[in-house]
């Protein structure tokens, strides 16, 4: 099954998010990674929604989102096309030996250190899916004690941009 990565502009208003997930969930379909946020526009709001299956499945769910009122665009993000991110903040055990060595690991993967604990440290780290995930690799040695992924969110390379619904744009 293959990844799909969508780009969806909302309307910014209560229950948007939940009738988009209620879609995919009466569906049959699995969110893999979802995240919203406003845009530029305080009434708009852009969902990054990955999900996995074939050209079939992908032009079904497509077709649905189209069908709700509060959505206005959707497009499919090409991973060679757009550029994709995610944060994490990772809690890690680090007593006073192991620190520095935490410490090089988070500068070589331009991480940040956000807190600091008698007995851990707190890394905030942005970047694409490999790099988080190299990160956490190096840092299960220590011992995670708590971490949150954000989820893929994605804009489109260059000049190119997801033209809004002509009501927003008369407002």
């Amino acid at each position: 099954m293959k990844r799909h990565v969508l780009s969806i502009l909302v309307e910014n208003h209560s229950g948007v998010l939940s009738r988009v997930s209620g879609l995919f969930s009466r569906r049959g379909y699995n969110i893999d990674s979802l995240s919203v946020g406003e845009t530029e526009d305080p009434n708009v709001s852009r969902m990054t929604i990955v999900v996995r299956g074939d050209e079939y499945i992908l032009e079904q769910i497509k077709k649905q989102l189209n069908k709700l009122i509060d959505v206005i665009k959707v497009i499919e993000l090409k991973e060679n096309q757009s550029v994709y991110r995610e944060l994490m903040l990772i809690k890690v055990e680090a007593d006073k030996n192991q620190r520095p060595e935490i410490i090089e690991i988070v500068n070589i993967f331009r991480g940040k250190i956000v807190d600091v604990a008698s007995e851990s440290l707190m890394i905030e780290i942005t970047g694409d899916e490999e790099k988080i995930s190299a990160l956490i690799n190096m840092l299960k040695p220590y011992g995670i004690k708590e971490m949150i992924r954000t989820g893929l969110t994605a804009l489109e390379r260059g000049n190119k941009q997801i033209k809004q619904h002509k009501k927003f744009e008369e407002e």
